[in-house]
């Protein structure tokens, strides 16, 4: 490995220490330490000598983060990132001191959760009696059966299903966003017709996930809403991986 670099998970208030059942990346796992400056603390670990996506590596880097969130507010790096020594960080650590105070406070307590949308395929014969386009063109499929009418066909029933998630997702975010204090639109995804994150008190936690898990029953039959968290609070961070001090660097691809 390169001397002195220094692999960077997140940004915690001076005083914190990793989890101490907690390992970073690389293979041997690495053990994670904080590089303290003033009032802030960057957790870090060695890097590893090549620095891969694998499955093992990214879990590790959450499974910290998630650990480190878990007793008190983080401001969490994307995974791959790395600082050329500690001195590097330690000098970023200085420079954002107050902007990294100030979402350390509004991070305490709160929790990021991510709601995704996702047409059913079981929704078919209740979009038949809903859409009449989707009648028609299944009508005409039956009396003149070929390529042309099939695909015509095909492609107003997925849009019509992805129409009938859409509308089902929409009204189920706003009622969760009633109950967060701020949201984020995620990436698009292949079939996902919605993708929003959400950042939520932790106290807050089991009303969202009770109206969630509710949301998702009464709505089943028009699109499958997927709950996952919580999440480091990627979302709820100014995207810039170098805050902590660091140089992002981008991972090998390759591995699992």
């Amino acid at each position: 490995m390169a001397t002195g670099k220094v692999y960077v998970y997140g940004v915690v208030h001076a005083g914190r220490t990793p989890p101490a059942d907690r390992r970073g990346v690389g293979s041997p796992p690495a053990r994670p330490r904080v590089l303290r400056a003033g009032p802030l603390a960057a957790v870090v670990s060695a890097p590893p000598e090549r620095l891969l996506a694998r499955r093992r590596d990214l879990l590790a880097h959450q499974d910290l983060l998630l650990a480190l969130a878990a007793e008190g507010p983080v401001i969490p790096m994307r995974f791959g990132v790395v600082a050329p020594d500690a001195e590097a960080v330690r000098r970023r650590l200085r420079e954002d001191e107050a902007e990294h105070l100030a979402t350390l406070e509004r991070l305490d307590g709160r929790l990021e959760l991510n709601l995704k949308a996702f047409p059913v395929e079981e929704a078919m014969a209740d979009l038949v009696r809903e859409d009449r386009t989707v009648r028609r063109l299944r009508e005409a499929a039956r009396r003149r059966p070929g390529y042309e009418a099939s695909v015509r066909l095909g492609e107003a029933v997925a849009a019509g299903l992805r129409r009938r998630a859409a509308e089902a997702a929409a009204t189920t975010l706003r009622e969760l966003a009633s109950l967060a204090e701020a949201t984020a639109p995620g990436p698009e995804l292949p079939e996902c017709v919605g993708n929003v994150s959400f950042l939520v008190e932790a106290a807050r936690e089991p009303e969202f996930r009770a109206t969630a898990e509710r949301r998702a029953a009464e709505l089943r039959d028009r699109a499958e809403l997927r709950l996952s968290g919580p999440l480091p609070c990627f979302s709820f961070v100014t995207p810039r991986p170098e805050a902590a001090g660091t140089a992002a660097h981008t991972p090998a691809a390759g591995g699992r």
